[in-house]
């Protein structure tokens, strides 16, 4: 338990402030995840796990004792959702990954040499949301935003307003990610805006050093999933 120990704790000096190692790495799989996602892959979603459940240690920072010593409820809380929607999200996704196999190998018997392999199958096909979804999703959105912002601010967390806007973005960024809307990337954004000031001023460096590599990549990501969505649909009136 010592060297498990040692190995949790264990600290890295930036600028005068002393980084735990274990945000760093939490953040390196947050990131892989992202990359998967945009990839479509389903080792994104267990990728994304493992970094949730050392970030969920760091954002505690009072209980946890780190050197920030400040207890992010918002933080935390969405490393817990987190891991509850990708379990969601990794079951979707194979899932999905199992019919375009299936599909695959119906329409490919031959499976000759210039032909996608059965391996490559998408876990899913990107599409925007409908009308309703749109509007499910607002409502979620500002419900959301009101409630949780009087939750953090009633156990003490630290900037919990902003907390709460990070929290429930984070909620309707992954769920749609599972579902395969293309507008998950654009919620990503708008956590980024408010997730970079309030992780710098909390100390948090590794993690708002993330977000802001991460609004450019999600942006990256953004365009990938629409070029997608329109390569599809001309292969759909192509083979019509």
């Amino acid at each position: 338990m010592s060297i498990l120990s040692h190995l949790l704790d264990a600290t890295i000096s930036i600028g005068g402030s002393e980084i735990l190692w274990r945000e760093i790495i939490g953040n390196v799989f947050g990131m892989a995840c992202a990359w998967g996602g945009m990839k479509r892959k389903v080792w994104a979603w267990p990728i994304g796990i493992i970094g949730n459940v050392l970030l969920f240690t760091v954002f505690l920072g009072g209980v946890f004792h780190t050197p920030q010593a400040l207890d992010l409820y918002g933080q935390a809380g969405r490393q817990v959702m987190f891991i509850l929607v990708s379990v969601y999200g990794w079951a979707q996704w194979s899932a999905a990954r199992r019919r375009g196999l299936r599909e695959k190998e119906d329409t490919d018997l031959s499976r000759s040499i210039v032909s996608t392999p059965a391996e490559e199958a998408d876990a899913v096909q990107p599409r925007w949301a409908s009308p309703r979804e749109r509007l499910w999703l607002l409502i979620a959105a500002a419900v959301g935003f009101v409630l949780f912002g009087w939750v953090f601010g009633a156990l003490g967390s630290w900037g919990p307003w902003a907390e709460s806007w990070i929290f429930v973005g984070s909620i309707l960024a992954t769920y749609g990610m599972a579902k395969g809307l293309t507008e998950f990337w654009l919620i990503w954004i708008g956590v980024d805006v408010v997730g970079v000031p309030l992780l710098l001023t909390a100390g948090y460096y590794p993690s708002a050093v993330l977000y802001l590599v991460y609004a450019g990549f999600v942006l990256s990501g953004f365009f990938v999933w629409v070029r997608t969505q329109r390569e599809a649909a001309a292969a759909r009136v192509e083979a019509a």
